[in-house]
């Protein structure tokens, strides 16, 4: 017998250090659900559940972003559904005033609510926005990251939908002064009212509501006026800039002074339907909110953005001053053929609003498939990355259990050998 070292001690110390490290660790692994909390625990199984983790949180955000995205669609469709409806009833418009049962009055009238339908349209493609980015200027070219991985993205390009580009916008018109002399023949002033600019071969006529000549002019700029016999006058009404069609305005206030003004067009290359204020100090075109929509060098040519590049959008007969308004309408309904040409014209818009709106619905039918398909492969991974973290609770349990109750009994047999070396002292008696 000896007592310098209790063997029996010293092994039933090591078992129940080591299962109360065991019960320690499987207390750990139910009190957290994990199978695997520390490298130690499988450090291969840890790696490869880390990529999982990876690829899991990659798919659950790739879903969100398809949902983002076809929000986005959603709002550009939603845009060229009220388009297509401003559209059809541009259509029905020029369809009404393409019969001449309608007067020029009549014209004049539909005209109006072509020129505001256009406009409108320039509106809505100007101010569609999700998240402050413009869908349908033409400048939208969006890509959405719709996988966990690099380079598993969508690419969304959305054309230009304004008026414009439709082909429904008319002439940049320019509303200016006339300089009225009078002649030293009597009878051929003239009066009060609204005159139309018609075009007879190469000369510009000024006719009244009945379709009587009043005046004449072979530039647009120098009307010459008519005698009610028929005969030429010699009263000149003198534009700054060319009035070759539309209409010129006389009207005289209380106080007994005429305004002369008539309106300039100018050929249209890239305007939106609506209107704009030249700024002379800073040589820019800009529209209703200030944003500037062209630049000039010399008030006369204006260029602008046109799909990109820099193009002259109108260019005027002399420079424009300072605070000048330029109006752009819808497309020209005023006379029977002009009405005839925009069924066509608004034909074909209504058929490049349908395209695009095809094509984004296409888009948003495939972002749901996609969002569909990252929920199963997310619900397959995160099965697969449970099996490997995961703690199965019942098992660990009896595993627990089992340490638990040889912890115990350890420490039972270490009591029961830490009294061996007291039977030395029945010797020393």
């Amino acid at each position: 017998m000896i007592i310098n070292h209790n063997l029996m001690a010293n092994n039933a110390l090591r078992n129940m250090n080591i299962n109360s490290n065991n019960s320690s660790k499987a207390m750990e692994k139910l009190s957290s659900g994990l199978r695997i909390n520390r490298a130690g625990d499988d450090a291969a199984g840890l790696a490869i559940s880390e990529k999982m983790r990876g690829q899991i949180n990659g798919l659950n955000q790739a879903s969100t972003n398809s949902q983002d995205a076809i929000s986005l669609i959603q709002t550009a469709e939603g845009a060229l559904n009220e388009t297509h409806s401003i559209l059809q009833r541009m259509r029905t418009l020029a369809v009404q005033s393409s019969s001449d049962t309608n007067t020029a009055t009549d014209r004049s009238q539909i005209q109006k609510e072509v020129d505001q339908l256009a406009q409108e349209i320039g509106r809505i493609g100007n101010t569609t926005e999700f998240n402050t980015q413009k869908l349908l200027d033409g400048n939208f070219s969006g890509t959405f990251q719709i996988g966990a991985n690099e380079n598993q993205n969508l690419t969304l390009d959305v054309s230009d939908m304004r008026s414009f580009a439709l082909g429904i916008t008319g002439k940049a018109e320019l509303t200016n002064s006339g300089t009225y002399t009078p002649g030293a023949g009597v009878g051929d002033t003239l009066t009060d009212g609204t005159y139309s600019v018609a075009k007879n071969g190469a000369t510009y006529e000024l006719q009244d509501s009945s379709g009587n000549v009043v005046a004449k002019s072979a530039d647009g700029l120098d009307y010459t006026t008519q005698a009610a016999d028929g005969s030429a006058g010699d009263d000149h009404l003198v534009f700054t800039q060319a009035v070759t069609s539309g209409s010129v305005t006389v009207a005289t206030d209380a106080a007994g002074t005429t305004t002369y003004k008539g309106t300039a067009q100018f050929t249209n290359s890239g305007l939106q339907a609506g209107n704009y204020t030249y700024d002379d100090t800073n040589k820019t075109l800009v529209d209703g909110n200030g944003t500037i929509v062209a630049v000039t060098a010399d008030g006369v040519t204006f260029k602008g953005n046109v799909n990109g590049a820099s193009v002259t959008v109108f260019a005027a007969t002399v420079a424009l001053t300072d605070g000048d308004a330029v109006n752009v309408g819808g497309i020209n309904v005023s006379d029977q053929s002009s009405a005839n040409s925009a069924i066509t014209t608004i034909n074909n818009a209504l058929e490049t609003v349908s395209t695009q709106r095809s094509k984004l619905g296409a888009y948003q039918n495939r972002l749901e498939h996609t969002i569909n398909n990252l929920g199963v492969s997310s619900e397959n991974l995160t099965s697969a990355e449970s099996r490997i973290r995961d703690v199965d609770m019942a098992s660990e349990m009896s595993e627990y259990s089992k340490n638990s109750i040889l912890s115990q009994a350890a420490q039972a047999m270490l009591a029961q050998a830490n009294t061996q070396p007291q039977q030395v002292l029945q010797l020393l008696r």
